[in-house]
């Protein structure tokens, strides 16, 4: 007998073991599985990291015995938020620099930067995110300062668009700049003969290319800690637009460690070694990162004059800013990628960008489709222009925050009328029937509370305007969800495994504090994430 009872013991453990048949219930939730009808649902079930069940707690705690049970408290759950449009790498890098979002001066950028320079007393100085369109004094800076502080060691100081950059004249020196000099799709800026640092576009590039890359460690520990910081705001997946080909392994290398759990949707960035990688090797996809797509720019940015207009800038006469290339740069690029079977995503600020895109993308499209090419940021549409993205099925890929921060003084670039045919989410909406929503972050703040904000109360942070930036063209709640999640799936040929909560579905969720669908809008802002999950696997808990 005694020899019998290690023997049944194992038998009662095994049988227990077999007794479960799921990895994970979660129960007494507000459920928004945003399905294709939009239902609500009050659990779910969640077995080797995907939902198997959807419905009432006590009909799948009858057929369903989960190793793990999450009471939510009556809390409301979503699907795992998607960012349409980010930086992810660049934005874990910016982490590493002097941090100059929120300088409200030309002196606090100098301040910031002269911090941070002695704390890291060695090599380049790189800081990102000055705005002089925060400053009482709105105009460009110049390198002078800089130069007096840092006449032997380099900076490079990125402004919060991405499109322009301050350096001194060490930086200067290293490249080889000189006054005068110019470069298409660019701007060295020269003034009475003198180089004022400013570097826009194209010529970023004269200056980046001296920089030293990041050592492998630093682009792990960028990595991750952008990984972080999007968990804590309920992100899951995020679309990284424009990488070198060399980034794909680091990324999926990380991955398959476990270190990076993190989904990456990564559009390779518009050079010519990234083709050549491409178009060998096919579709790079696995359950984490998913390449397929390409990242261009059209022009630059409304906030370094560098977005191109049909007409000239209302506070600029005689500029209507610049296309990166020439346009029949573009005309060769989405034939290749129409033949080849990638995605075609460009950058497009301006009306004359957009027009232009717009119809490069109709004539190798010819009509309905369903090849989801993208136009990123699509923010300035002459009004005849619109009709295109629904002719020919060009998705929209927009940042509500930027019409909440760039209305103080986008008005004033535009004119009053122009304006008007800015930031149009509900005509571009309209046109597709949906739209996916991002961040641009780090050029916007990675929460995509305030997507979901600005989409649908269209004000800043302060609760200005009271009555809403041009209301015609906000959200329902319901739209600005679906744009954070299943559009934004849809957007990467992914929402038949993520993006709502449903059978067959990746087991991302997240639980928030407050139902955003129901509470007042000045309170979406301040609504937190309590807890964040991929794969039904806890990621991220609010302390």
């Amino acid at each position: 007998m005694k020899r019998l009872l290690p023997v049944l013991l194992i038998l009662v453990v095994a049988c227990k073991q077999k007794d479960y048949n799921a990895d994970l219930l979660v129960k007494n939730a507000l459920v928004y599985t945003v399905d294709s009808k939009f239902d609500t649902a009050e659990a779910f079930v969640v077995n080797a990291g995907k939902i198997v069940a959807v419905g009432k707690a006590d009909t799948l705690e009858e057929k369903y015995k989960a190793r793990q049970v999450i009471d939510a408290g009556g809390k409301p759950v979503y699907p795992g938020f998607i960012d349409a449009h980010s930086h992810f790498y660049g934005y874990g890098l910016t982490l590493q620099e002097a941090i100059l979002d929120n300088t409200k001066s030309w002196q606090e950028v100098i301040d910031s930067v002269s911090a941070f320079a002695r704390k890291n007393p060695e090599g380049w100085i790189i800081g990102h995110g000055w705005d002089n369109n925060k400053w009482k004094l709105k105009q460009s800076p110049n390198k002078a300062k800089l130069d007096s502080l840092f006449p032997a060691r380099p900076v490079m100081l990125m402004r919060v668009d991405g499109h322009a950059i301050l350096v001194n004249q060490a930086a200067l020196n290293i490249a080889g700049v000189k006054p005068g000099q110019t470069i298409p799709g660019g701007k060295i800026e020269t003034i009475n003969g003198k180089l004022t640092g400013i570097m826009v576009d194209n010529a970023k590039k004269l200056i980046k290319g001296k920089i030293p890359n990041p050592t492998d460690g630093q682009t792990q520990s960028a990595l991750i800690h952008a990984q972080n910081n999007c968990f804590a705001v309920g992100l899951t997946t995020v679309e990284d637009c424009g990488l070198p080909y060399t980034m794909v392994n680091t990324i999926a290398q990380l991955q398959h460690k476990g270190a990076l759990k993190m989904r990456l949707y990564v559009m390779l960035s518009d050079d010519p070694e990234n083709y050549e990688y491409l178009f060998k090797r096919g579709v790079f996809k696995t359950p984490t990162l998913d390449v397929r797509a390409f990242k261009l720019y059209a022009d630059g940015s409304l906030g370094s004059k560098s977005a191109c207009l049909l007409k000239p800038y209302n506070d600029q006469k005689n500029w209507n800013g610049y296309l990166i290339s020439p346009q029949k740069h573009y005309e060769e690029i989405a034939k290749k990628l129409i033949d080849k079977g990638f995605q075609m995503c460009t950058h497009a600020i301006g009306d004359s960008a957009n027009r232009m895109m717009l119809k490069v993308y109709a004539s190798v499209l010819k009509g309905k489709n369903d090849r989801r090419w993208r136009i990123e940021h699509s923010q300035i549409i002459a009004p005849e222009d619109v009709k295109y993205f629904g002719e020919y099925n060009i998705i929209p890929s927009v940042q509500p925050t930027h019409a909440t921060s760039d209305m103080h003084w986008a008005g004033k670039s535009l004119g009053e009328k122009r304006l008007k045919s800015a930031y149009i989410y509900k005509q571009l909406l309209d046109q597709n029937g949906w739209i996916p929503l991002g961040t641009d972050f780090p050029v916007e703040n990675i929460n995509p509370m305030y997507t979901f904000y600005a989409a649908v109360v269209r004000k800043d942070l302060k609760g200005y305007p009271e009555g809403g930036f041009q209301m015609e063209n906000a959200l329902s709640r319901q739209e600005a969800l679906q744009g954070i999640t299943i559009w934004a799936a849809k957007a990467n040929f992914e929402e038949k495994e993520k993006g709502s909560i449903e059978p067959g579905k990746y087991a991302d969720f997240i639980i928030l504090d407050s139902d955003i669908m129901k509470i007042k809008g000045a309170a979406l802002p301040n609504v937190k994430v309590l807890k964040t999950f991929i794969n039904g696997e806890k990621v991220y808990e609010k302390k």
